[in-house]
């Protein structure tokens, strides 16, 4: 249950982008640990895709993660979404419903605009909410808008829903465009209480080969990894 949330006139949004006020990004540890995140966007048969070998990784080798995962990519790959709600190294986390960036005002970004008022912030984030609910028995505690853009008061509002932004600080793969290497080197630079953002819905590209290599090493210098839900009570909100 939340109250409603008003926007008024006079406190439209002075912010917009990855990091603005309320965004999670960090986690207070004093341990070698960070966490990795996965966004799974959906929409078209290239979005939608699934890396399996990249889940299989993490699975064998044991390696916490949140999900973030679209709507529209849970339509497209009903099957593998049970099976991912299913594993408990994972957890399902809210990518949006139809992936787009959260504002008030339908401010626009990579030329995708985003919703344009309150009702529209509310209905992106519970709509897949309740697709997620409905099919796994648990409403999900983390939101990552499509692109990850935000105004300060679309996290507000999302904040009266009971919902953490995940944000993140380090950009692991770019939307899956970085190569190998680079992914492997933006994962290595990662310090205590680091969120890590990759896709998992783009095989073709970098992103497990980087990962594969990253964790790899990481492991060898004493690294684990958790699930933002291990780490809520420390979770570091942008002031």
């Amino acid at each position: 249950m939340f109250l409603p949330f008003v926007v008024h006139a006079q406190t439209l949004s002075q912010q917009w982008g990855e990091n603005v006020t309320g965004v999670t990004t960090k986690f207070h540890s004093s341990k070698k640990e960070i966490a990795l995140t996965f966004d799974a966007c959906g929409g078209s048969d290239r979005s939608s895709q699934y890396d399996e070998g990249l889940i299989e990784f993490l699975t064998v080798h044991h390696i916490p993660a949140t999900l973030f995962i679209n709507a529209r990519w849970i339509d497209s790959n009903p099957t593998i979404f049970m099976q991912l709600a299913r594993n408990p190294l994972f957890e399902i986390a809210n990518h949006g419903t139809a992936h787009k960036p959260l504002s008030v005002e339908g401010k626009s970004v990579y030329n995708i605009r985003g919703t344009a008022s309150a009702d529209e912030v509310m209905a992106e984030i519970r709509g897949n909410n309740e697709k997620i609910e409905k099919l796994t028995g648990k409403r999900p505690a983390f939101f990552r808008a499509g692109t990850a853009y935000y105004d300060e008061q679309a996290v507000a509002i999302a904040h009266s829903m009971g919902m953490e932004i995940g944000g993140f600080s380090i950009l692991g793969d770019a939307g899956a465009t970085f190569s190998a290497p680079k992914v492997a080197q933006q994962l290595m630079s990662a310090k205590n209480g680091d969120i890590v953002i990759f896709h998992m819905n783009h095989p073709e590209g970098g992103t497990r080969e980087g990962i594969i290599q990253g964790v790899e090493a990481m492991l060898k210098e004493g690294f684990t990894f958790v699930r933002l839900s291990d780490v809520k009570k420390d979770l570091m909100r942008i002031p």
